[in-house]
């Protein structure tokens, strides 16, 4: 098949490309810096490609926007946690890889509400407290770690998990972004074989579909970055805060 062929083998209407290409601006957006959307985009493609599909087509997309993040916030990154963080993320992979075909969608979509709603919950009172602890306990980043792991196999969904725990230790909004931003790119690298070759949801005609959408991944980036630049670093907690409760209700309600 010829590229055209290829996208065309999509049967996609006017809308549904419109659909698609604000969700890629938004993925954009998402790893310049504008954390909590991540959720919104998610639904949208799961909206047009079917939930683990949409998985698959979305993956290379976030690997290449994570190349943009890592070289313009690569100074920013706080290596010691991602040291912490990565061992049981890429564990929470494995589980993902091996119970993705069986677990409840629902069931899947409902937990995770109510862990990133009760996170929020437990960050908006340490706000208001003025409280400066940060969380030293090894458990904390294990579970962090293995939730986010397990969350972005079986549907792209790491992102409030990883705010959440940003966020209790208090880095502030560059360090937040580069270190987030190298440890997806790790960990989105790391689930590239398994999409291809145990899922099978990365295949030739995903990444035509993929090279057609990267100019306005990389557009929402640098749109993104001049936004963020705007934001002081107490308005940024407090944004990521609510957008991330935002997007924790519209994944229970979805």
């Amino acid at each position: 098949m010829t590229y055209i062929e290829i996208l065309q083998s999509y049967h996609l209407s006017w809308l549904q490309w419109a659909a698609i290409g604000l969700a890629v601006f938004l993925l954009g957006l998402s790893k310049a810096g504008i954390k909590g959307i991540g959720i919104i985009l998610v639904v949208i493609l799961a909206f047009v490609f079917g939930e683990k599909e949409s998985t698959g087509i979305l993956l290379p997309m976030l690997i290449s926007a994570d190349i943009l993040a890592v070289i313009y916030y690569n100074r920013h990154a706080q290596w010691n946690y991602i040291f912490k963080l990565l061992p049981m993320m890429i564990v929470g992979v494995l589980v993902g890889v091996w119970l993705g075909n069986d677990i409840s969608e629902v069931l899947f979509k409902r937990l995770m509400a109510i862990i990133i709603i009760g996170s929020v919950i437990l960050m908006f009172l340490s706000e208001q407290r003025k409280s400066t602890a940060v969380p030293k306990n090894k458990i904390v980043s294990w579970i962090a770690g293995f939730l986010a792991g397990f969350t972005t196999m079986i549907g792209n969904l790491a992102g409030p998990v990883s705010n959440v725990y940003f966020l209790a230790m208090r880095f502030p909004k560059n360090e937040f972004i580069g270190t987030a931003a190298w440890l997806f790119f790790i960990i989105n690298v790391f689930k590239l074989p398994f999409h291809m070759f145990v899922w099978k949801t990365v295949t030739i005609n995903t990444l035509v579909l993929n090279s057609v959408m990267i100019p306005i991944v990389v557009i929402g980036f640098f749109v993104g970055v001049s936004i963020v630049k705007l934001i002081s670093n107490l308005n940024y907690r407090r944004f990521i805060l609510i957008v991330t409760a935002i997007g924790g209700v519209i994944l229970f309600l979805r």
